[in-house]
């Protein structure tokens, strides 16, 4: 498992700003001298980016037009961060400051408090969760572990958008979000919440960047005192910011224009936690005068794999679509992707185990597989699978590896035989680095085989070879390297967070894949209802489900393997089918309409004052079919899908209002009779009636569920709500 692009392991330093730009292709190198005025880079999945606007800032300074301490690059995880901190060393720009959004707040914050509010800063909260149970206790509810993660989620929602308890259900209608609870219990849970905060004086992640954006409002000193310490700013991934983290964006700036973002709407994957493409789509409306550069040459899969990643885009809907990039392969020729149909999920995760067996046999090595899935209870049965295959795996997600209890063992292992080693047995004999280390780390647990099976004592060894390896590593290009030198290599690794590779398959779900590649890559459970997930509804939700498949494709360097089960377990009723996204991408299925990409190809646009808005969206144009599903265009057999005349998991173009006033009234008349809600109607017959809004009793009949009874008892109600007027008892409320 590597991040993108590759670059040596221990780099030379270039001996010149020029030297910098070596290697970097035209639109890269336009990228890395374009340092002044607003910039934007789109780049396109495998484009280098990370590469591109690391050579940026490292030219920049060289050259002696940035001074490293005034520059702040801004990313998303705490691993692009020190993945960038560890680049920028290696290219001889040390200094620079590389954090995420919540580090850079948090170090702002910490400073100046004492000045602008005075005393020390509140503790931020160690169990969010926690805390939301409390409130939800304070205010007589109690929710179950499912409900407290997804409440917790919303109240997450709220803050990075800004929206205040009394706003949230009006907030959350409009943005289509599925209340785990009725949205005014929320908002009730919410509001308790950041009152318990305040009484026990904490507070929490997302109150890092709300408290940071009101000291810059409200005190200008302190606005003024960080604009001048950071003059030049680069926010990477900028399809993912927020609305909070675009509102501190832009009070670090002032108003200056010293900024540069990259990002590509096309992997806009995290909408659920507020992020939105508009602030990069809309950059060229905001900066008339911005440079646009386009990336789009892929260095890392190959055409058969960039093909597909296309493909499946060219099928994609909305504003992010419209600006999708159309890739280009500059590496060689490749294996086809294999789609492959299981009978179940067990004999899914056998097959891929046996496919991965094969692969390492052949000398691919086990961390430059992956298997990926959409959600993480996926995870088990593979983890099952490769055991019993006794294949070496790791769980992406779970504890970094400076942080694990073995890794930190060693280091303390290591820095005392770097400084007592003469006097430490364990080192008689070794007369080399490799040695020395083995010599240490076999104290804590190393062995030259691996043990047999997994689990933790694999893991864990795992871990120490990792270390072993990298001790090798460091020799071979410095041969003169001591133990000293090692421990420090571990230090500063360990804080740019920069782990060596673990020896073992990755498996990890879509969203933690995000910015990592792997020769061979098993997309699994791409099936209705997995992908895309159930709860997945609106348009714009399936769309980021699509692009979410579209990330998956391209961690491929070369190989891609996709599959799907047709049941859960052995001798389930076989009811699955494959995802509606492969349409026209796999052997066999009906062909999907496609299109070609406006974001065009790669190339360099030049701002102007009052140009046009690069973001601006283009004509849409409307997909027909001649399928019976107006939807994904598979021919329908179903009678329920007849009645919907789409298939059951594609989106619905109903009228949301109607439903959500069919579904409270159905609640009221529920509780009138002492019955379930769908022994009034189901949600399916609600469905129906909702994307047909019947005028009058014969439409009403006309819709399978609706029989003679229910129409005489409830078709009054039924067509008043679809005709916008009260219904009997709409009104009513607990």
């Amino acid at each position: 498992m590597t991040a993108a692009t590759h670059s040596p392991l221990f780099p030379q330093v270039p001996d010149s700003a020029d030297a910098v730009l070596e290697g970097l292709d035209p639109e890269q190198r336009e990228v890395a001298t374009a340092l002044h005025g607003p910039v934007c880079v789109l780049a396109g999945a495998g484009t280098g980016k990370t590469r591109a606007i690391t050579h940026r800032i490292a030219y920049g300074v060289r050259a002696g037009i940035l001074q490293p301490s005034s520059v702040l690059a801004v990313t998303f995880t705490n691993r692009a961060a020190g993945e960038m901190r560890g680049r920028l060393r290696q290219l001889g720009a040390a200094g620079v400051q590389a954090r995420t959004f919540h580090s850079a707040a948090l170090r702002q914050l910490q400073y100046f408090w004492p000045k602008a509010v005075g005393g020390t800063l509140p503790r931020l909260v160690d169990r969010k969760v926690q805390l939301v149970a409390d409130a939800a206790a304070s205010c007589g509810f109690r929710l179950d572990r499912g409900e407290l993660r997804d409440v917790t989620a919303e109240i997450e929602w709220s803050k990075v958008t800004q929206t205040v308890p009394a706003d949230y259900a009006p907030a959350a209608a409009l943005a289509g979000r599925e209340a785990p609870r009725h949205p005014a219990e929320i908002a009730q849970v919410y509001a308790a919440y950041e009152d318990l905060k305040r009484a026990r004086g904490v507070i929490d992640f997302e109150d890092v960047l709300l408290l940071t954006v009101a000291v810059l409002q409200d005190r200008q000193d302190v606005a003024e005192q960080v604009r001048a310490q950071y003059q030049h700013f680069v926010v990477d991934e900028y399809q993912d910011v927020s609305p909070l983290q675009q509102r501190l964006l832009e009070l670090w700036l002032g108003d200056r224009d010293d900024l540069c973002v990259v990002g590509d709407a096309s992997q806009t994957i995290y909408s659920f936690t507020g992020a939105t493409p508009d602030h990069l789509l809309d950059f060229r409306a905001r900066h008339p005068d911005a440079t646009v550069i386009k990336l789009v040459r892929d260095y890392r899969s190959t055409p058969q794999v960039v093909r597909l990643a296309n493909a499946l885009l060219a099928q994609a809907r909305g504003r992010a679509a419209d600006h999708r990039l159309e890739l280009v392969s500059q590496r060689g020729p490749g294996p086809e992707p294999v789609c492959t149909e299981y009978s179940d999920e067990p004999a899914e995760a056998e097959g891929a185990a046996r496919r991965i067996r094969e692969l390492i046999d052949s000398g691919v090595p086990p961390s430059e597989i992956a298997v990926l899935f959409r959600t993480n209870s996926q995870s088990e049965t593979y983890e099952q699978a490769l055991a019993d295959a006794q294949i070496p795996y790791q769980l992406r997600g779970a504890e970094r590896f400076f942080d694990r209890p073995e890794v930190r063992r060693a280091g303390v292992a290591l820095r005392g035989a770097a400084r007592f080693g003469g006097n430490d047995s364990l080192l008689d004999g070794a007369v080399d680095l490799p040695s020395q280390v083995r010599a240490v780390l076999s104290g804590e647990g190393w062995t030259p085989q691996p043990p047999a099976g997994s689990g933790a004592v694999r893991e864990r060894w795992e871990s120490l070879a990792a270390l072993v390896n990298l001790a090798q590593d460091l020799a071979a290009v410095r041969p003169g390297a001591t133990l000293g030198d090692f421990v420090a290599e571990l230090d500063e690794r360990a804080g740019a967070q920069h782990a060596p590779t673990v020896q073992g398959v990755t498996l990890a779900s879509l969203h933690s894949a995000k910015g990592l590649e792997w020769d061979a890559v098993f997309l699994v459970g791409v099936a209705e209802g997995m992908m895309p997930i159930t709860y997945a509804k609106t348009d714009e939700q399936i769309e980021e489900e699509r692009r979410l498949l579209y990330v998956g494709v391209t961690r491929a360097r070369e190989r891609l393997y996709l599959s799907w089960a047709l049941s859960r377990s052995p001798g389930g009723r076989p009811s699955r089918r494959p995802s509606r996204f492969l349409n026209g991408l796999r052997p066999g299925s009906p062909a999907a309409g496609g299109r070609p990409a406006a974001g065009g190809s790669g190339g360099v646009e030049r701002g102007r004052p009052g140009g046009p808005p690069a973001g601006a969206a283009a004509p849409r144009r409307t997909q027909r079919t001649p399928a019976r599903c107006r939807v994904c265009g598979r021919p329908l057999t179903d009678g329920g899908e007849m009645k919907l005349m789409r298939c059951e998991d594609c989106p619905s173009d109903m009228d949301e209002g109607v439903y959500e006033r069919l579904r409270e009234w159905r609640e009221v008349q529920a509780r009138r009779s002492g019955q379930p809600a769908f022994c009034v109607f189901t949600d399916k017959t609600l469905m129906a009636i909702a994307e047909s809004v019947p005028e009058d009793e014969r439409e009403l009949a006309r819709i399978p569920g609706v029989g003679a009874r229910k129409l005489s008892r409830y078709g009054t109600d039924v067509l008043a709500i679809c005709a916008g007027r009260e219904g009997d008892g709409l009104d009513e409320r607990d």
